[in-house]
């Protein structure tokens, strides 16, 4: 007992220590992160240098590895592409193990006392996200402190001894790499226990590299994990991982152990944690380097152990995915690609409303209603992932977006209610051989292509945090309004005038108050668009 819970507590606060410093180093990336993935082309190298820095930032090839099976099941990245990006992770997954080498346990309080000084004492929130880094770093490093005194007492006990002796079957230590890091779903985290017995003289080197094996096809586990309830395409890209590590820790057990971890002890003489680092960092850049012209080969064989054709949950929503909230940012990217798609559906209901009101072509009502039942169904879905995703470890400024986006679906969804409204008039004035004057028609018509200008406008203002276009939208929702003004008087007019009929009047009457209304919801995303550039 007098050992493990020092072990458990410092294995907590590592977990813990690299979790807050991924989480400020992702805040710290930002947007960064959700412009390299929508930049990513079929060019497999490009792939692999996102799937490294992206682990970086995340701290983590586990949740990268998951954000990319996302992406797959959503149909955002082909498999291809998401072999690129499984292979730069695990090499970018290699940098913690390196930074737990340099045993900067006697800084790491310093890091943490100037972290949590500048987190109270600074009103700066991108000094407050550094500082996550700095307390991260320091937690981590303490962690590796707690780790390696509790381990100290392990020499004097022979279980421990015989421990030791079992593991020279190089079999059995890979079980053991691979058992631990299925336990704690994190492979830096089962290195940096290996690393803290190599501290305290605990384990060799010899001991180390069949248990540094095992750890490598242990964190597909999680990737493994997460794939279940996913499309077969996702099912594959989690398979490509499990496949890409497993050969690896074949080609090394086989051909590249002895002269790597001669290598690797000649570079760092009597330091084992180090030695640790290296070989860690070697087995998955020489894997990477061997496999890399064969990725096709891969997705292929993963074709084969999961055949048959991809199976899509049925969702009305086409890039959301809850795997991808494991990066916020990017999450963020994505339902806002989601938020404006459903905004092109209504775009596309508003042109048919136009049609069906002005033109009489009662038979597109019925897609009109189709797809607004549709646009319903992706506001609730998005609603749901912003939910989830506001629980997640957001700046502040991320906060900020998702609540906007709560508000902004909602007025696109609005905007398709009004919609609809305008197709049941334009039915009932169908049902009732109603006809507008040839004024009338003008006057909608005009109406019409101003609210959705207007719309349009404040769709791409927000897509592109256009200051210039949302500010435009403003000056058009006023003529709309100007315009539905105008236009009842002038309709009124013809009513005590007797020159058309009091239900086509009040037909015309409702139909400009509805536009006058959209005009108003384009004139509330441009406001939200508008609030970020206040201060």
């Amino acid at each position: 007992m007098d050992t493990a819970l020092p072990v458990l507590g410092g294995l907590g606060l590592f977990l813990f220590g690299m979790n807050t410093m991924g989480d400020g180093l992702e805040k710290a990336a930002g947007n960064k992160l959700k412009k390299m993935i929508e930049r990513l082309t079929r060019n497999r190298l490009m792939a692999v240098l996102v799937g490294v820095v992206v682990t970086i930032a995340v701290q983590s090839s586990s949740a990268t590895t998951v954000m990319v099976i996302g992406f797959v099941n959503a149909g955002l990245m082909t498999l291809p592409q998401a072999v690129g990006i499984i292979m730069g992770a695990n090499l970018g997954t290699t940098v913690t193990a390196q930074l737990v080498a340099f045993k900067l346990t006697e800084v790491a309080p310093l890091a943490v006392a100037i972290g949590v000084a500048i987190w109270i004492g600074a009103k700066n929130k991108k000094a407050k996200t550094y500082s996550e880094i700095l307390i991260g770093f320091g937690i981590l490093f303490i962690g590796m402190d707690m780790m390696g005194d509790g381990l100290k007492p392990l020499a004097q006990l022979p279980a421990f001894t015989n421990v030791m002796v079992s593991l020279n079957n190089p079999f059995m230590g890979m079980l053991v790499g691979l058992g631990l890091t299925t336990i704690v779903q994190s492979s830096s985290a089962s290195i940096g226990l290996l690393q803290a017995l190599a501290g305290e003289g605990l384990i060799s080197m010899n001991l180390a590299f069949p248990i540094l094996f095992g750890e490598n096809i242990g964190t597909t586990t999680t990737a493994m994990i997460s794939s279940i309830g996913a499309n077969k395409t996702a099912k594959r890209a989690a398979i490509i991982h499990f496949l890409f590590n497993l050969a690896g820790t074949i080609m090394f057990m086989t051909i590249f152990r002895y002269p790597i971890e001669w290598l690797v002890t000649y570079l760092s003489p009597g330091d084992v944690t180090r030695q640790i680092a290296n070989a860690h960092t070697s087995f998955n850049l020489i894997n990477l380097i061997v496999q890399f012209p064969f990725a096709l080969l891969l997705v292929k064989a993963a074709e084969k152990l999961v055949p048959g054709e991809d199976e899509y949950e049925i969702t009305e929503s086409k890039f959301l995915d809850k795997r991808i909230i494991e990066t916020p940012s990017i999450a963020l990217g994505q339902a806002t690609r989601e938020a404006l798609r459903m905004g092109d559906l209504v775009l596309e209901n508003l042109a048919a409303a136009r049609i069906v009101m002005l033109e009489d072509k009662t038979e597109l009502i019925d897609s009109i209603l189709e797809r607004e039942r549709v646009i319903n169904r992706i506001q609730r879905e998005i609603t749901d992932y912003l939910v989830r995703l506001s629980n997640a470890s957001l700046s502040d400024v991320q906060h900020s977006d998702v609540n906007a986006m709560l508000y902004i679906i909602g007025d696109i969804e609005r905007v398709g209610d009004h919609i609809e409204n305008l197709s049941e008039l334009a039915q009932y004035k169908s049902d009732n051989n109603l006809y507008f004057t040839p004024q009338a028609i003008e006057e909608m018509d005009e109406m019409f292509s101003i609210c959705t200008e207007a719309f349009q406008s404040s769709l791409t203002s927000y897509k592109n945090t256009d200051e210039g276009l949302a500010r435009q939208v403003l000056i058009l929702e006023d003529e709309v309004d100007r315009l539905e003004r105008k236009n009842r008087t002038n309709h009124i007019d013809r009513l005590n005038k007797m020159m058309c009929s009091t239900g086509a009047g009040i037909v015309f009457l409702d139909g400009i108050s509805n536009l006058e209304r959209m005009s108003d919801h384009s004139r509330n995303i441009a406001m939200y668009v508008l609030d970020k550039f206040k201060g």
